[in-house]
């Protein structure tokens, strides 16, 4: 009787528990969000919403609720339903919910506004910066439009026209899309031929507002300017890179570039590390930099350490957005890891990299492996 009431208990207890909507997973060393969700086969979003009270930086022996695939499976149907009538992002009208890895430039471009018109929203951004589930006020004109009908907003786009635009020597993707209002994807989308390199004399066919494009006409340098340093009265100095003799790279609306060179890297968050890799098949730690300064015409040396002896060194609390950062890992004597600052605060400063273990992610020199391996950083823009 006793033995019977035993086992009914046991595949009790065994039901409830396989019901159970998450599972209870404890840090080791060396884990981070990327390998536990690999681990459980599951997002990291899924076990950062799982877990919204707990800090950015992973603790030793800390417990995380890990979603159960399971409950997933038996509730698909009411997930899917649910889904429909709620959106993933509770916004109100003229509010966004700040996500993990969110960054400004990616906001403004969701909501066709610039940076520069959301830290004007939000005047608190200059010094506290974005924060996971935080509420930040979008411009209430873009939300005036968003919630016109779509016939009113058909009837009001400005007319498109194709412009021809020559390819002039010492120019950059990045200049050329800037001037024209859009991103270096949108140049690149409309140009397929310039993807992998920009020839002087290439005619781009750009697609832009008629207003916009007779305003540039009318300030279209004449031919015989050589200098891009000499602007005539009148005429908008586009952002022009201009290595100096220290190989810290020059730019114009350095902020703007920064911004754009973070979401450029933190898209590829997941990709799987791969030696020698250079491309979305896979990426090792240079090769996420190489590519990802390449897509705004920046070149850098191919290895880790060669891309150390360039810019100017910095120490740890000079560290600032768009820094290469650079370690000695697995007990090595020289510089064989490279990453791309995103966030410091704090003396804590986090870097998007390609690591063995885990492919791209963000990392913390907070973290015991990549506070004792940390070498240095170098500023590369200027």
């Amino acid at each position: 009787m006793i033995f019977r009431l035993t086992v009914v208990l046991f595949f009790f207890s065994l039901s409830a528990f396989s019901q159970e909507k998450y599972t209870k997973h404890i840090i080791s060393e060396g884990e981070n969000l990327s390998v536990i969700a690999q681990k459980y086969g599951v997002k990291t979003r899924e076990i950062i919403e799982a877990n919204p009270n707990s800090p950015k930086i992973l603790k030793l022996k800390s417990v995380l609720l890990i979603p159960n695939k399971k409950q997933k499976v038996v509730a698909s149907k009411k997930a899917v339903a649910s889904k429909k009538e709620t959106p993933v992002v509770a916004d109100t009208p003229g509010l966004h919910v700040i996500l993990a890895k969110e960054t400004l430039w990616g906001i403004a471009k969701k909501y066709n506004v610039s940076v520069e018109e959301l830290k004007g929203a939000n005047p608190f951004l200059e010094t506290e910066g974005l924060k996971i589930g935080q509420q930040i006020a979008i411009p209430s004109k873009v939300v005036a439009e968003a919630e016109k009908p779509i016939e009113t907003i058909d009837a009001a786009k400005p007319e498109e026209v194709e412009v021809a635009r020559e390819v002039l020597s010492k120019e950059t993707k990045y200049a050329i899309a800037k001037e024209f209002g859009i991103t270096v994807a949108e140049l690149e989308k409309q140009n397929p031929a310039i993807k992998k390199r920009l020839k002087v004399g290439y005619v781009l066919k750009i697609k832009t507002s008629k207003e916009k494009a007779e305003a540039l006409q009318a300030l279209k340098p004449t031919p015989e300017i050589k200098d891009p340093t000499s602007t005539p009265s009148g005429i908008t100095e586009n952002p022009v890179v201009v290595v100096d003799s220290s190989t810290v790279i020059k730019v114009s609306n350095y902020s703007d570039l920064v911004n754009q060179l973070i979401e450029s890297a933190t898209q590829n968050i997941g990709i799987r590390y791969r030696s020698g890799g250079t491309t979305r098949a896979g990426y090792d730690c240079s090769g996420l930099m190489i590519s990802t300064f390449s897509g705004f015409d920046i070149k850098l040396p191919r290895s880790s350490i060669e891309q150390s002896r360039i810019g100017m060194r910095v120490s740890a609390d000079e560290a600032q957005k768009g820094d290469l950062i650079f370690f000695k890992t697995n007990g090595r004597r020289r510089i064989n890891h490279v990453g791309m600052v995103v966030e410091v605060a704090d003396g804590e400063i986090k870097f998007v990299h390609s690591a063995t273990h885990g492919g791209v992610m963000i990392s913390s020199t907070k973290e015991a492996y990549y506070g004792r391996n940390f070498s240095q950083v170098n500023r590369v823009l200027k």
